[in-house]
């Protein structure tokens, strides 16, 4: 494959990922004031703790998605099933603000919008191993760290994009117009853009490692072959989503809300120092990878295990502060762990299992990783704090989960040469012999 093709590939690849990040991290940002319109007014603690608890629903359908999808893309091929998860994510991100209040037609409005979350989260289960096992299988050689973290920079960005669109329509139309209606355009918009997600996927094909490994490898059911041949791999994946779920769902779920409710400050300051926050983590995300290319996946995974272990306490002291500098700064702390941590995460999880059972490998560890700790972050932060009575709890969270990680992370390979076809993680049946590892 030309490096031509491959950069063609996984651009597209990259661009589709806005429209379905943008529409997933949506929810995470408008949590304030969907609790407002979906839960009774009556207890706003309660209303919050409810909107976050569904925000953790579609984490927990994500492996349902990923087992449905995971199966399809090795099956039915990579492209076929990123139209149908942005079209999936587009529609639920659509409804949701087309969606009556919780004044209007009661304890239905909470019921639909699980509904709507729950098609969400079946969406990303199948996105997140379809895109990123296309973008790997393109990949020039050498360069496969940086091609996966190129994708994974456009996942992040949307929320980004989403937090800065909501701060222009609030300054345009206004705090309470916002709150009143407004805040349903940015879900609309969301739906629209997913249909531009779909008109670039689908001139897009599936690549030659994939479809090669497709005639090779004569899998009569992936999903069965990975749990059969690589449980290893999916045990080691799905434990070591937990340190890059955690702290990068503080920031795109949780820190926002954090800022506004507990530290007490601006909705304005809070919104511009959580967009600032995610840039620089996706930012941040191709520039590690280049050391993840050339040193290899552990040591990258260590440091970022040990950053956060060391910055998390401040971090959530700096962002309680109530300043603006502290709220950034605080999520900096954050965002640089998370980032060293993922850029050699995004890679390791899929090189784990070889080409012939990647998908369903990925998807039913990766969704289950994010399932556990990535979706439930956000509402046990929430939880934290409102039990300790402290604004720091959060912070022992996620410094617990990043030392548990380091114990996780001695047990994983090393994936830096292994062959893409080929697994470190267990015995693939249907593969061919193993040649000695190219250097990549």
């Amino acid at each position: 494959m030309s490096s031509s093709s491959a950069r063609r590939r996984i651009v597209g690849a990259a661009i589709g990922n806005v429209a379905e990040l943008y529409d997933f991290f949506l929810y995470g940002l408008s949590a304030p004031v969907l609790a407002v319109h979906f839960f009774p007014k009556s207890n706003p603690t309660a209303a919050l703790l409810g909107t976050f608890a569904v925000y953790a629903v579609a984490f927990l359908v994500r492996p349902l998605g990923g087992l449905l999808f995971g199966h399809l893309t090795d099956r039915r091929g990579r492209i076929r099933v990123l139209v149908l998860t942005v079209l999936l994510m587009g529609a639920g991100t659509m409804i949701t603000g087309l969606l009556p209040a919780y004044t209007t037609i009661g304890i239905a409005a909470p019921i639909l919008l699980v509904l709507c979350r729950l098609a969400q989260g079946l969406s990303l289960g199948g996105e997140a191993s379809g895109s990123y096992s296309f973008t790997i299988e393109s990949a020039p050689d050498g360069k496969r760290a940086r091609s996966v973290n190129l994708v994974a920079c456009f996942a992040f960005l949307p929320a980004a994009l989403a937090g800065l669109f909501i701060l222009v329509l609030q300054l345009l139309m206004g705090k309470a117009a916002y709150i009143d209606w407004g805040w349903r355009i940015p879900f609309i918009v969301g739906g629209l853009i997913a249909v531009a997600g779909v008109w670039l996927r689908r001139r897009l094909d599936d690549p030659e490692e994939y479809t090669e490994a497709a005639r090779e490898a004569k899998v009569g059911n992936p999903l069965a072959q990975a749990v059969r041949t690589h449980l290893k791999s999916i045990v080691i994946v799905t434990l070591l989503i937990a340190i890059q779920a955690v702290s990068a769902y503080v920031i795109l779920g949780y820190m926002y809300t954090f800022l506004v409710n507990t530290a007490k400050l601006s909705n304005t300051s809070a919104l511009l120092t959580n967009a600032a926050a995610i840039v620089t983590l996706a930012v941040l995300l191709p520039i590690f990878s280049i050391a993840v290319d050339r040193i290899g996946r552990k040591p990258m995974l260590f440091a970022g295990a040990v950053w956060l272990v060391l910055a998390a306490y401040p971090a959530f002291k700096l962002a309680a502060s109530g300043s603006f500098a502290g709220a950034y700064f605080g999520q900096l702390l954050i965002a640089i762990g998370s980032a060293l941590t993922a850029s050699a995460c995004f890679v390791t999880v899929l090189e784990l299992f070889p080409t012939a059972v990647r998908g369903a490998g990925h998807a039913i560890s990766y969704n289950l990783g994010n399932a556990l700790f990535g979706g439930t972050a956000p509402l046990i932060a929430e939880a934290l704090i409102s039990g300790f009575g402290s604004p720091i709890a959060p912070a022992f969270y996620v410094l617990l989960i990043a030392a548990l990680g380091i114990v996780v992370i001695a047990f994983t390979p090393e994936t830096k040469n292994v062959r893409l076809r080929d697994s470190v993680g267990g015995k693939d049946e249907s593969a061919t012999p193993a040649p000695e590892p190219l250097t990549n």
